[in-house]
């Protein structure tokens, strides 16, 4: 079982920055692949990021590419999300998820366990 809280989230002007973190429960979180969505109202959940297992390699949304990071600490069993170039779209809950099951990283369905999100509204 694992558990997993984000923060970091917050009101920021276009153009600024912020950065989600995740902690996770449990002693195995190396062997975890780990995901960010996001949900805005009225919209269905989606992919953000994803970074994979101990490899630490990386996939994104088209939509943050560039703008976007995501990046693990193992020792501290968390995960980050740093967002530059923040737009109004990006407003959203941003949720953390992590898997241990080989599968499409950018879908919802493959992943296990989720927190319970963090807002993050972009202001024009």
């Amino acid at each position: 079982q694992v558990q997993l809280a984000e923060s970091g989230g917050g009101l920021v002007q276009a153009g600024g920055s912020l950065r989600l973190s995740c902690a996770a429960s449990g002693r195995t979180f190396s062997s975890y692949a780990m995901g960010w969505f996001r949900q805005a109202p009225g919209k269905e959940r989606e992919f953000v990021a994803a970074i994979i297992r101990s490899h630490s390699s990386t996939d994104y949304a088209d939509s943050v590419k560039g703008r976007f990071t995501i990046s693990r600490d193992n020792a501290k069993n968390t995960v980050y999300l740093q967002m530059n170039s923040l737009k109004p779209e990006d407003t959203a809950v941003y949720y953390c998820a992590a898997t241990t099951v080989l599968g499409p990283v950018g879908a919802a369905r493959t992943y296990d366990y989720w927190g319970q999100g963090t807002q993050v509204t972009v202001s024009s």
